[in-house]
């Protein structure tokens, strides 16, 4: 039988009580009326939170991924933050910029000349809904390695084509199934899904996986503007 280590048993006791606790304080604001995303109970929780979840996190650990068979084709909804975009994927180009050693615009094809992974994971809205897909892409940490991101380099912004942006901490974004997706249960990846490109992430909640990427920014300095719920409110971490 494996022996868990004392010390790890005690780390992950300790989270789980501040995971309880913060359970706790949500459901007792939420009962007084107060909203769990206002900005002062944001600015109250927030921090402990983030550093919860970080801590959870391992940069370096996949998540259980499902058989094939257990894909749900028809239970990814679909969410529009303003108006579906036309991208034309023989003009697309990715650019990756920001705090690098070397900025690229990649078109589609010089995309999919590098290494695919595949991957079937849950993909879970925080409207409460999920759905199991399989997605497939080049991932993040490959991209990373071709622009080589300076050792200051903390977050990475994403920008769509439709004006949705989102931040990123870096551990999750080098994370080894953090992907930007060009396909969807095995096909190539349908407009309103984000093609051409997307991001799909098992440790991330639906909002923070941005869809029709046209530009990757790394960066040391989390600016003002985090992302396009996470200044209406949102947690800004977003992790599952």
């Amino acid at each position: 039988m494996l022996k868990i280590p004392d010390r790890q048993l005690i780390i992950n006791r300790r989270q789980l009580f501040k995971l309880s606790a913060f359970s706790g304080a949500a459901w007792l604001l939420n009962g007084c009326g107060t909203s769990l995303y206002s900005p002062q109970v944001q600015r109250i929780f927030e921090p402990l939170n983030q550093s919860i979840e970080t801590k959870i996190l391992n940069p370096t650990q996949p998540v259980p991924e499902f058989p094939i068979s257990a894909i749900e084709p028809n239970a990814l909804l679909i969410n529009t933050f303003d108006q579906t975009p036309v991208l034309d994927p023989a003009t697309f180009r990715l650019s990756i910029d920001g705090e690098v050693a070397t900025p690229v615009a990649l078109s589609m094809g010089e995309l999919q000349k590098l290494p695919l992974t595949s991957m079937v994971i849950r993909h879970v809205c925080v409207e409460g809904w999920a759905a199991i897909v399989q997605w497939g892409g080049i991932r993040l940490r490959d991209l990373a390695d071709l622009v080589q991101p300076s050792p200051q380099a903390r977050y990475v912004y994403f920008q769509s084509a439709d004006g949705y942006y989102e931040s990123w901490d870096i551990a999750s974004v080098l994370h080894p199934q953090t992907l930007m997706a060009y396909q969807k249960n095995g096909q190539p990846l349908a407009i309103e899904n984000g093609a051409p490109l997307r991001l799909a992430a098992p440790i991330k909640l639906g909002y923070k996986l941005s869809k029709w990427v046209t530009k990757i920014t790394f960066t040391s300095q989390l600016a003002t503007e985090k992302g396009y719920w996470e200044d209406r409110g949102y947690e800004w971490f977003g992790g599952i």
